[in-house]
């Protein structure tokens, strides 16, 4: 197994950035809620993946935050390791087309031009990784987890590429 640094970044300021969205806070509230002085640029570069983060500074973070170290970085693990090396999902366009929630609307657009498509794949299922997925839900205007989450229930399955 390889570790993917770029991925692990993403992802675990993804799922801090989570927490804090989840608890109403800006990164302002976050901030004063650390026992360092960091600056807010930090914070966010943490937060977008674009900074290694610390393990004092990690466990600092999720204390203020209220959540336990281990637990996150468990969710991360599991988003970057446990389906496959690469992230990915399996989903069913034709159960995506037939999802109405609203929310779904830009996801539900795509999968319906992909299956009405000239190379419409095989089976109507497609193999999204997570830069997909993290594309997909900010059209929907959700969390990367939310909508793995929803797609997970609407009929997509994880796949070991591997």
């Amino acid at each position: 197994m390889e570790l993917d640094v770029a991925t692990y970044q993403r992802v675990l300021g993804d799922e801090i950035r989570r927490l804090r969205k989840q608890r109403g806070w800006t990164r302002k509230d976050l901030n004063e809620r650390l026992q360092s002085d960091i600056s807010l640029q930090t914070l966010a570069t943490y937060e977008l993946g674009t900074r290694q983060v610390s393990v004092v500074r990690f466990v600092e973070i999720c204390l203020a935050l209220d959540a336990l170290p281990h637990d996150l970085l468990a969710r991360v693990h599991e988003r970057v390791f446990t389906h496959a090396p690469v992230g990915r999902i399996r989903i069913d366009l034709r159960k995506v087309v037939r999802d109405r929630a609203p929310e779904l609307l830009p996801l539900r657009r795509w999968a319906a031009g992909k299956l009405a498509g000239e190379q419409a794949p095989q089976g109507g299922e497609v193999h999204l990784d997570i830069s997909a997925l993290e594309r997909m839900a900010e059209l929907c205007g959700m969390e990367t987890l939310d909508l793995i989450a929803r797609l997970r229930r609407i009929g997509g399955a994880p796949v070991n590429t591997a």
